[in-house]
């Protein structure tokens, strides 16, 4: 079975706090594609905790924030996202403490936050309507949503607001870039404010595969006393299920920074505790054994012999990427590791076994994105329960079109990573 068999039911379960996206695309129950997914779905779409951390679907309304409305012409809008990310692994305001919720006084509530939005987007005739918020003694900060209409098309917006560890993994990953080859938007940039501040804008689809037309833009900034701050806007009146009502959301790059950087939000943050330090990272590379590295520093070390230089490359844990360029074209190689997992795949037909006991499953084939995408798969499971997967695409964005006929690196190379003899010791994690 493909990671991506598995991808929607890896983004119900991280999406505690996220949105559909973590977008459902197919069904599975594997526990194995739960979370190996959660992972790759946050290199190849976000490149970082970005994508996964800007939006939630709790089910927001406009009739009210926790229930549908009162009449069948309720219209699903923007819910109030959820700072941080939610239960994936990049949590909320207190997101590496381990000491459970951090939430403020409630001295800025909803009524507040809501009269917030409205005086931050003021201006001209335009207005905000149909809007929900949650204040500062809620789980994950607060969050403001609404549908701003300026009169040339009405527009999903949302902010929300808690704090971080300005120097720590989670504020870097909210405003670093994404690799463009393989999340296909139209523009980010990163900017150091002069009081220190970085900002992130993210210029984006609300599906990355663009099966629809809907654009999300964001805006993500992180001050140096850890006040996060997150907007994002659609160029629709509602995140998904609406028909697009102008070309691009309302909000230029200029007024996005303005909207972000304003101080109105500025007591509800100081209102909400300051997160505790992240641990300092473990060196991830440090090992020489694949196994005793992280996927991406692994792979890059394992392609090694293949000869084909590096365009770029990424990942984070036990998911890595490379995207290939041979100048015949850009072809992405993914390496996911895991210990203990399911062994889904390995009792069909077609599993060969290798002198040491390792089962080897090869499938090459059609992959489920992207108009003339092939996949081929090595997939291993070893003894003890490691399992390595390896898998190469005749594309650098599996959401795109293909750029050349076949993966660049052959079955027999995608192998050889794969059964690698680093690989055969026991894993810690």
């Amino acid at each position: 079975m493909s990671f991506e068999d598995d991808l929607g039911a890896a983004l119900r379960q991280a999406g505690d706090g996220f949105t559909a996206d973590r977008h459902a695309l197919v069904d599975a129950g594997e526990e194995r594609g739960r979370r190996l997914v959660a992972r790759r779905r946050a290199a190849v779409v976000g490149g970082s905790a970005l994508a996964l951390a800007l939006i939630a679907t709790a089910g927001a309304y406009t009739g009210g924030l926790l229930d549908g409305g009162s009449g069948a012409e309720a219209v699903h809008v923007a819910s109030p996202p959820t700072p941080g990310g939610g239960s994936g692994g990049t949590g909320g305001p207190d997101s590496g403490s381990g000491k459970g919720t951090r939430t403020g006084s409630g001295a800025v509530g909803a009524d507040r936050m809501k009269a917030d939005l409205e005086k931050a987007l003021a201006g001209g005739s335009a207005k905000v309507t149909a809007t929900q918020a949650r204040g500062t003694d809620s789980e994950g900060g607060a969050a403001v949503s609404g549908v701003y209409d300026d009169g040339k098309g009405v527009a999903a917006v949302s902010v929300s607001l808690s704090r971080v560890d300005p120097r720590g993994s989670q504020a870097a990953q909210l405003t670093t870039c994404g690799d463009k080859n393989l999340q296909g938007y139209d523009d980010c940039r990163t900017e150091q404010l002069p009081d220190g501040s970085t900002l992130l804008i993210h210029k984006g689809y609300e599906y990355p595969d663009r099966r629809v037309d809907t654009k999300c833009w964001r805006a993500v900034l992180v001050t140096p006393a850890g006040f996060l701050v997150q907007a994002s806007e659609w160029n629709a009146p509602a995140e998904k299920g609406a028909g697009v009502s102008r070309p691009n959301p309302p909000l230029d790059s200029a007024r996005l920074k303005t909207l972000v950087t304003s101080p109105i939000w500025h007591p509800a943050l100081n209102d909400m505790p300051a997160a505790e330090p992240e641990p300092a990272p473990q060196g991830s590379g440090a090992g020489t054994a694949p196994k005793d590295r992280g996927a991406a520093d692994a792979l890059e070390s394992l392609l090694a012999p293949v000869g084909i230089p590096i365009a770029s490359r990424g990942g984070e844990g036990s998911y890595g990427y490379a995207v290939l360029d041979d100048g015949k074209g850009l072809s992405l190689v993914q390496l996911n590791v895991s210990q203990g997992e399911s062994i889904s795949g390995f009792t069909a037909a077609g599993v060969t076994t290798e002198p040491d006991g390792t089962q080897v499953k090869i499938t090459q084939g059609p992959a489920e994105k992207g108009r003339g995408v092939l996949q081929w798969t090595v997939d291993t499971l070893r003894v003890n329960g490691l399992r390595v997967t390896v898998s190469g695409f005749n594309t650098a964005n599996q959401s795109g079109a293909a750029t050349r006929r076949t993966p660049a690196v052959t079955l027999e190379q995608l192998k050889e990573i794969a059964l690698a003899p680093g690989w055969n010791r026991d894993r810690n994690h």
